[in-house]
C-alpha cells in the first residue's frame, strides 16, 4: 500500500457496465473507505451504462411520460436510488462519474461537492469549446439554455455515492420517456449535438480525469494495481 498517498484516488474505468452492478462496484468502495481498509481517500470510476432510467428519492411518478412496464419493455431498465435529484436516463454515449470520496478529507461540504463537480464538468466542456454554466437551485451544467449533463449525489457518513452523467452521444430521444430532472420545459442536449461533429467519449474521460485532479487538488492512482484485486474495488 506504500503507493498511496493521503491525497490519492484510485481510478478505475468500467466500460459500459449494467446500473445493478455498477451499485455494488460503489457499495464495495464506500466500505473500503468506512472501514479504513485501503487508507484512501476515495475511489474515481468512469464508465457508460446500458440504458437505464433512475428515480431519486426525490422523484415524483408523475414525470414518467409513458408508464413504467412499457419503458421496460422497451429495454430500459428502471431503478430507484438514494440519490439526490429525480428521473434522468443512462445509456451508451454518455460519460458517467462516480466518485466515492471521504468529504472530511477534503474539507468539503455537500454543496462546495456538488459545485465542485459542476467546475470539474465546465471545465472539460470548455476543453471543446462549449461554453457552459451551472443554475442555481438545479444541479448540473448547461448550455445554450439546454441541459447537457446532470448530477446526483448522496452522502453517508461524509462519503460520497453516485455522481456526473455528461451527454457526449447520447441518444437524446430517450429522454422522451421521462420529465429529465422533473423540469418540465427542460431541453437535453449533448456535446455532438451542440458541436455538430462527433466526439470521442475517451477524449472527454481523458479531460475529466485532468480537471477533477485540479479541481479536487488530488493525484490518481490509476487500477490495476499490483496490490490491489477486484475484490478490494
Amino acid at each position: 500500500m506504500n503507493n498511496l498517498k493521503k491525497n490519492s484516488v484510485i481510478y478505475k474505468h468500467l466500460n459500459q457496465i449494467r446500473y445493478k452492478e455498477a451499485l455494488q462496484v460503489q457499495e464495495n468502495a464506500f466500505q473500503n473507505i468506512r472501514q479504513s481498509k485501503l487508507k484512501t481517500p476515495g475511489y474515481l470510476y468512469l464508465l457508460e451504462h446500458y440504458p437505464v432510467i433512475t428515480n431519486g428519492r426525490f422523484g415524483k411518478g408523475d414525470n414518467y411520460i409513458l408508464p413504467v412496464n412499457q419503458i421496460e419493455k422497451m429495454g430500459v431498465e428502471v431503478f430507484n436510488t438514494e440519490r439526490g435529484g429525480e428521473l434522468t436516463y443512462h445509456g451508451p454515449g454518455q460519460l458517467v462519474s462516480y466518485p466515492i470520496l471521504d468529504l472530511r478529507i477534503f474539507n468539503l461540504g455537500a454543496k462546495a461537492y456538488i459545485n465542485s463537480l459542476e467546475r470539474v464538468l465546465i471545465n472539460t466542456l470548455d476543453d471543446f469549446k462549449i461554453d457552459s454554466y451551472r443554475r442555481e437551485s438545479y444541479p448540473g451544467v448547461w448550455t445554450n439554455e439546454q441541459k447537457i449533463a446532470s448530477i446526483g449525489v448522496a452522502i453517508k457518513n461524509g462519503i460520497t455515492m453516485h455522481g456526473s452523467a455528461l451527454n457526449v452521444s447520447t441518444d437524446l430521444d430517450a429522454f422522451s420517456m421521462i420529465v429529465p430532472c422533473g423540469i418540465n420545459d427542460v431541453v437535453v442536449t449533448s456535446m455532438e449535438k451542440t458541436l455538430g461533429s462527433d466526439v470521442s467519449i475517451k477524449d472527454v474521460a481523458k479531460s475529466f480525469i485532468k480537471h477533477f485532479k485540479i479541481v479536487f487538488n488530488t493525484s490518481i492512482i490509476e487500477w490495476p494495481m499490483p496490490e490491489l484485486t477486484n475484490k478490494d474495488l
